[in-house]
């Protein structure tokens, strides 16, 4: 398996899942009568990250991710986020970021070291870093959004978490 399938479409689809229920949190809101831009510091513990933490790390997951496994340097994002429409850019942007990848970049990204900053220095290999780290990473962010969505009020359900499934003909 190239680790392609196992990074791109996956960071896409859950990363447009987000966006979408973005939209139904604005929904809610504005049924509620209620700002929906209080969401955007809601946090489910006091030491836990507030829902534009979790949006920004489930986007740095993304884009850090497929950058080391497909050899391209990440675009920065400074973590400037206040508002529902920048959290919202920031996923079109990685959005975008994620479009501009091929297959074949991934080629090796198996064994391809993997280092970041917190890893003081040392590195892992590709696949591990996929499956110990990035993809355990980016769903824990993802659902903590959806959680803080949801403990709110938002009406989500596991078909707005999944998104679209691939079934065969």
């Amino acid at each position: 398996m190239n680790l392609y399938d196992a990074t791109v479409p996956i960071f896409t689809n859950s990363l447009r899942q987000l966006d979408r229920w973005l939209d139904k949190a604005v929904a809610y809101a504005d049924r509620r009568k209620f700002d929906p831009e209080i969401l955007v510091q809601s946090r489910l513990a006091p030491d836990a990250y507030a829902l534009v933490g979790q949006i920004q790390s489930a986007c740095d997951t993304a884009k850090f991710t497929s950058a080391r496994l497909g050899g391209k340097k990440a675009p920065s994002h400074p973590d400037t986020e206040t508002t529902l429409a920048e959290c919202r850019a920031r996923i079109a942007s990685v959005l975008g970021y994620l479009a501009e990848f091929k297959r074949e970049e991934f080629v090796g990204a198996e064994e391809r070291p993997c280092g970041a900053n917190w890893m003081e220095g040392r590195t892992m290999r590709g696949g591990d870093y996929l499956d110990q780290f990035a993809l355990p990473n980016f769903h824990f962010h993802l659902t903590m959004a959806y959680a803080i969505l949801r403990h709110n009020g938002v009406e989500l359900g596991k078909p707005d978490y999944l998104g679209n499934l691939t079934f065969l003909p």
